[in-house]
C-alpha cells in the first residue's frame, strides 16, 4: 500500500513501489489524461507535473514520487484557482473554470488527433509559471529540451505556440474572463 497525492487529494493505492506512475493515475485512480505514448520518456503524452516540474510519468516510478505533489491535466483547473495573487486566490471560492492553458488551447483550436496535447499542456504550464512571458524562441526550447522532445505527430505546433501565448496574456491578466 502507498500514499500519493494526486491534484490536492491523497490516495491509498495498491501498487508496489516499482510501478510506473502512469499505470497507477490511469488504472487505479481513472485519470485519462496522461497518455501511454512510447513507455520510453521519448514522446511526452504521458507527462504530469510532480512539485510543479514537468516529468514523465511512464519512466517514474511510484516509490520515487514520494511526498510530492502530483498534477494531472484534471488538475490544471485547481491549480490555478489555488494559485495566490497577493492576499486572494485567483479565483474566489475555487470558482470551477479551465487553466488559461486549456482554455488557450481550445480557443486556438490546437488538438488535431489529440493524443500528445496532455504532455503538450503539462509543459505549457511548467514554462508559463516560471515564465509569465516567453518568446518564441523560449518556447520552442521548453518543448524540445528536457528528457526529450515534446513530439505531436500532426503536426501542430504552430498552434502551439500560439496557444501557449494566448495563455501566457490570460495569465498575465488574472486569467479569470
Amino acid at each position: 500500500m502507498a500514499t500519493i497525492s494526486v491534484n490536492g487529494t491523497k490516495h491509498e493505492v495498491q501498487a508496489s513501489g516499482d510501478t510506473p506512475l502512469l499505470y497507477v493515475l490511469r488504472n487505479d485512480l481513472q485519470l485519462t489524461g496522461p497518455q501511454f505514448g512510447c513507455g520510453l520518456a521519448q514522446c511526452g503524452a504521458c507527462s504530469v507535473l510532480l512539485d510543479g516540474k514537468e516529468i514523465r510519468s511512464c519512466t517514474t516510478t511510484l516509490a520515487s514520487v514520494g511526498a510530492k505533489e502530483v498534477t494531472t491535466l484534471e488538475g490544471l483547473p485547481a491549480r490555478w484557482a489555488g494559485q495566490s495573487l497577493g492576499d486572494q486566490k485567483r479565483l474566489p471560492n475555487g470558482e470551477a473554470t479551465l487553466h488559461p492553458v486549456q482554455q488557450a488551447w481550445i480557443e486556438e483550436q490546437v488538438p488535431l488527433c489529440g493524443f500528445c496535447q496532455n504532455g503538450m499542456m503539462i509543459k505549457a504550464t511548467e514554462l508559463l509559471e516560471h515564465n509569465p512571458s516567453p518568446t518564441v524562441a523560449d518556447i520552442k526550447t521548453a518543448f524540445s529540451t528536457g528528457v526529450s522532445a515534446h513530439l505531436c505527430r500532426c503536426g501542430s505546433y504552430t498552434a502551439i505556440i500560439a496557444a501557449v501565448q494566448l495563455a501566457a496574456m490570460q495569465m498575465g491578466k488574472g486569467g479569470a474572463r
